[in-house]
C-alpha cells in the first residue's frame, strides 16, 4: 500500500487528496505523474524519519523523472538524508548533482556552505589551521552564491561572511 494512503494524520491526508487532485488535472505524461507519486511519498516518509523509506522512494522518482528541475529537488532531498545521517562526502555528492541540474537552488548551495564551515571548522579544532580556513572559505564562496540567489535569506551566513571579513559585499539585502 503506497504510503499516501496510509496516513494518519488529517493535514497529511488533505495534502495527499489534493495533491491527487492536481496530479489528475495536470497534463503531464503517466512517467512525470507517476515520479510524482513517489516523490510526495519519499517527501511523506522523510519528515516522519523513515530515511530508507523515503530514499527508495526518491530513487523510483529519479529514474522516472524526466524535467531537470524537478529532478533537482529529488537529488537534494536525497542529499538532505545523507547529511542528516551525517554522510557529509554522499550528501555532497547529491547537492552538486542537484546544482547540476538547477543552479539556481539556494537551498543546495547553502547546504553545501554549511557541510564545508562544518568541516573547516573540525579540521581548525584538530590543528589543520591551513585546510581548515580553506574549507571556510569554499563555505563563503556557496553562502555567497545562495545569498545572491535568495538575498532575504541566510541571516545566519550573512553575519558570519561579515565577522570574518568574508563579504565581498556590504548589505545583501
Amino acid at each position: 500500500m503506497p504510503r499516501s494512503q496510509r496516513n494518519d494524520n488529517f493535514i497529511d491526508k488533505t495534502f495527499t487528496v489534493m495533491a491527487d487532485m492536481i496530479l489528475k488535472a495536470l497534463p503531464a505524461n503517466k512517467k512525470a505523474k507517476e515520479a510524482f507519486v513517489y516523490y510526495r511519498d519519499g517527501m511523506s516518509a522523510q519528515a516522519d524519519g523513515e530515511y530508507a523509506e523515503a530514499l527508495d522512494n526518491y530513487y523510483e522518482a529519479l529514474k522516472l523523472e524526466e524535467d531537470p528541475y524537478d529532478k533537482s529537488y529529488i537529488l537534494y532531498n536525497i542529499g538532505l538524508i545523507h547529511a542528516s545521517n551525517g554522510e557529509h562526502e554522499k550528501a555532497l555528492e547529491y547537492y552538486y548533482q542537484a546544482i547540476d541540474l538547477n543552479p539556481r537552488h539556494p537551498s543546495a548551495l547553502n547546504n553545501i556552505a554549511v557541510i564545508y564551515h562544518y568541516q573547516g571548522e573540525k579540521l581548525k579544532e584538530a590543528g589543520n589551521s591551513e585546510e581548515g580556513e580553506a574549507l571556510l572559505d569554499k563555505a563563503a564562496e556557496y553562502w555567497r552564491e545562495a545569498i545572491r540567489i535568495a538575498p532575504n535569506n541566510y541571516i545566519e551566513a550573512q553575519n558570519w561572511l561579515k565577522t570574518t571579513g568574508r563579504s565581498q559585499i556590504d548589505v545583501f539585502f
